[in-house]
């Protein structure tokens, strides 16, 4: 039987590969792959150096996996300054929201942009995340409200996942806010959006999973139901925006239908971790968002924990609630305020973070078989990852086995 022969091995590095329950360290490690998929992983001194094409020598540097940013609102146009503004003079995000800020600005910069402007707006930011060194994000729509608009996100997202060396994950956030052209018709927009909207943006391809701001100003649990079921036909598995400023039960209803994630849960209370544990629900925590609406509701960290929860970290990035282009900040965020380990923390943008976008099986982890994802960095300890607010930039940067120039 000939021997296998690999396109790289990458050697002499400390490996996080992330499999077990904590880094998964290697620490004299090396790892080997084939096209786009890591086909060797183990000690350097047992590395098959003769059946490389090309070998390189990480000179004892870290390497992690690729940093997945699995929550973001990253295509959008236009700024929401005015309402940071407002906010530091003591404005609160209902006050904003019923002034006709808020998502509703946002809404009318996406319908009025050129899709080019857009995505042109849009590619900057990505860039600026790619850097820091992310492999994989998922991008939601939400800013159109309307089905044109919100096929215009998408043909963005999906066009940026072309035209970069990542992977990009589409989530249909249908249920975002209440256009005006349904103002006091809440129940009549779901309608729209389960009839009208999904059914084709699904037929299209355009979307990997849906999402819905389940709070006091975004969609009731009934209204959030209708459209998850909608989903559920049609195929595409569910994430929700729950128990950010308010408790509506909402990661109760993210676990009874098996919901990929459910996303900020500052108010979420013991029978939503329950709720999530039985479910396998990943819990999003988005320190960004607390920093910049200077939350002061801690999610029940211990609480999740406990249960067994795996939980994730991610940038929220979007014009108004957390206008962080980075997800490193949000890691030392994740750490500095929610009081999350950086082993946690790393953990929640790797691992964790790829569950919540059901993509396990996949990347988040170096292990044989998974997508060759990595990053490698000048640093003497992890923990350095979290430490620094942002500024981070790995040395190397590999992306379904090329690497990122």
């Amino acid at each position: 039987m000939p021997r296998p022969v690999f396109d790289q091995l990458w050697t002499n590095a400390r490996i996080a590969t992330m499999c077990g329950d904590d880094l998964g360290m290697i620490e004299h490690g090396a790892i080997a792959s084939q096209n786009e998929r890591i086909t060797w992983v183990g000690f350097a001194a047992d590395a098959p150096i003769a059946d490389a094409a090309v070998v390189h020598d990480c000179a004892g540097a870290l390497m992690t996996p690729g940093l997945i940013d699995c929550h973001t609102h990253l295509v959008f146009a236009g700024n929401r300054a005015q309402e940071f503004e407002m906010r530091v003079q003591g404005a609160t995000y209902e006050d904003i929201a019923k002034a006709g800020g808020g998502i509703q600005s946002t809404v009318s910069a996406v319908r009025e942009a050129t899709e080019s402007a857009l995505l042109q707006q849009s590619e900057q930011r990505l860039h600026v995340l790619m850097r820091e060194g992310v492999t994989t994000i998922e991008i939601k729509s939400g800013y159109g409200l309307d089905l044109e608009s919100e096929l215009k996100m998408l043909r963005v997202v999906r066009e940026l996942g072309r035209r970069n060396a990542l992977g990009v994950v589409t989530t249909f956030l249908g249920l975002h806010a209440l256009p005006a052209a349904f103002a006091g018709r809440a129940d009549d927009y779901v309608d729209h959006v389960c009839g009208k909207i999904l059914p084709v943006i699904a037929g299209k391809g355009m979307a990997d999973a849906v999402d819905a701001f389940c709070d006091e100003i975004g969609f009731t649990q009934a209204q959030t139901q209708r459209f998850f079921e909608t989903a559920r036909r049609i195929g595409l598995p569910v994430k929700l925006h729950a128990e950010q400023l308010s408790n509506q039960q909402g990661a109760a209803l993210a676990g009874k239908f098996g919901a990929l994630s459910a996303d900020h849960l500052e108010h979420l209370d013991v029978a939503g971790v329950d709720a999530l544990a039985k479910a396998g629900t990943v819990a999003v925590l988005l320190p960004g968002a607390f920093y910049v609406l200077r939350e002061t509701k801690l999610p029940p960290i211990d609480a999740l924990r406990k249960a067994g929860v795996p939980i994730a970290v991610a940038s929220d990035l979007n014009p108004g609630t957390s206008p962080i282009v980075s997800l490193q900040a949000n890691m030392h965020l994740a750490c500095t305020l929610f009081r999350l380990t950086p082993t946690e923390v790393l953990r929640g943008v790797t691992v964790n973070a790829a569950r919540a976008l059901g993509l396990q099986e996949d990347r988040g982890s170096l292990a044989v078989g998974k997508r060759a994802d990595w990053c490698v960095w000048s640093v003497a300890e992890p923990a350095e990852l979290c430490y620094w607010m942002g500024g981070m930039k790995p040395d190397r940067i590999v992306a379904g086995g090329k690497e990122r120039k």
